[in-house]
């Protein structure tokens, strides 16, 4: 677990995965909320539920880094 978590974050690993989270989660947020912006009617909940949406692409972009290293 502890060499995972090194490779994890590693710098390369955390910026690429902050580059995808930045890129997918926003695609996700404009697919899932746009409407609600749009007409001005988001809520606590909603903003919540967008800033955890970042998360997930993160996640999944970080866990991908690790075992390609691993693989190596």
């Amino acid at each position: 677990m502890r060499a995972w978590l090194n490779l994890a974050r590693r710098r390369d690993v955390v910026m690429r995965a902050v580059r995808v989270a930045l890129v997918v989660g926003t695609l996700l947020i404009m697919i899932n909320y746009a409407d609600r912006a749009i007409a001005n009617n988001l809520t606590g909940v909603d903003l919540i539920k967008m800033a955890i949406t970042y998360l997930v692409p993160y996640g999944v972009s970080t866990y991908s880094a690790v075992g390609a290293l691993r693989a190596q």
